[in-house]
């Protein structure tokens, strides 16, 4: 009979989960905390993680996704075939976590998680039928992030290795990426990590649209936001043909002498 998991966290207890799985599991109607921490615990593993199978609601995986460092994660996840991403139609009573002989409902309690295991094997086999079936029938959802080591490896191949250096320990720093006032979202850390190394916007902005993080319009804008907030400075680079390109440089002494993992939490006051 399949046990109860009792840990004091909720990726403690789907670390379990992954262990005990001999193949896929679906991963039924989780709520924002359990995705965030479906992302984080599987990006631990570097083999043996069971396939991911998530239902979920539209608008609550959109707005976990807004979040670029869950979005890049979950991107990893989905090109190495390890998780799947899928709209839910309706919802479930809680959480549950279904394998082919094996059902689990996750329960929060305090400063405890739980998952708790159903006890009929051929209960727990029809409910993975009908979940089964009710992910292959759903619509996939359409992860517009790129993968984070995917964005690592180009910005690294196009930029240059001591950007690639800044913006991993920016991330590094960072609990939430979203432009929502909780965090800086990812167009504005990569201009603040190409104006610490004085890289020319054009390069940045067509980088970040091949890569697909935005298009260089919204690199513009949001170049011209932090200028006008006095964030980030520009000076003209003549060339051969056409109009000069600007080199992107910070434009205060605080974000100058902040090291690398506070240029985040620097640029957010000064934001706020």
């Amino acid at each position: 009979m399949t046990a109860n998991v009792f840990e004091r966290s909720m990726g403690d207890v789907l670390r379990t989960l992954f262990d005990r799985s001999a193949g896929e599991l679906v991963i039924v109607d989780p709520n924002a905390a359990v995705i965030e921490s479906l992302v984080d615990a599987g990006s631990d593993y570097d083999e043996g993680l069971p396939t991911l199978n998530v239902l979920a609601d539209n608008r609550m995986l959109k707005d976990v996704m807004d979040d670029f460092l869950v979005a890049g994660d979950a991107a990893d996840l989905v090109d190495a075939g390890s998780m799947t991403l899928r709209e839910l139609d309706g919802d479930a009573d809680n959480t549950l976590v279904v394998g082919e002989d094996e059902l689990y409902a996750i329960v929060s309690a305090g400063e405890h998680v739980a998952a708790l295991a159903a006890d009929d094997e051929s209960f727990a086999g029809d409910a993975y039928e009908t979940y089964r079936d009710q992910w292959a029938d759903a619509d996939e959802f359409n992860l517009r992030t790129p993968a984070l080591s995917h964005v690592r490896e180009t910005l690294d191949d196009d930029i240059g290795d001591p950007v690639r250096a800044d913006f991993d320990a920016v991330l590094a720093s960072l609990e939430t990426a979203r432009g929502d006032g909780d965090g800086l979202d990812e167009v504005t850390i990569s201009l603040l990590v190409a104006a610490k190394n004085d890289v020319l916007l054009y390069d940045i902005s067509k980088w970040g649209e091949d890569v697909g993080i935005a298009s260089k319009a919204t690199f513009s804008r949001t170049k011209t936001h932090l200028e006008d907030l006095g964030l980030i400075d520009t000076e003209k680079v003549p060339i051969d043909v056409g109009r000069p390109r600007l080199r992107l440089k910070l434009g205060d002494d605080r974000l100058r002498d902040a090291s690398s993992d506070e240029l985040a939490s620097v640029a957010h006051r000064l934001l706020n």
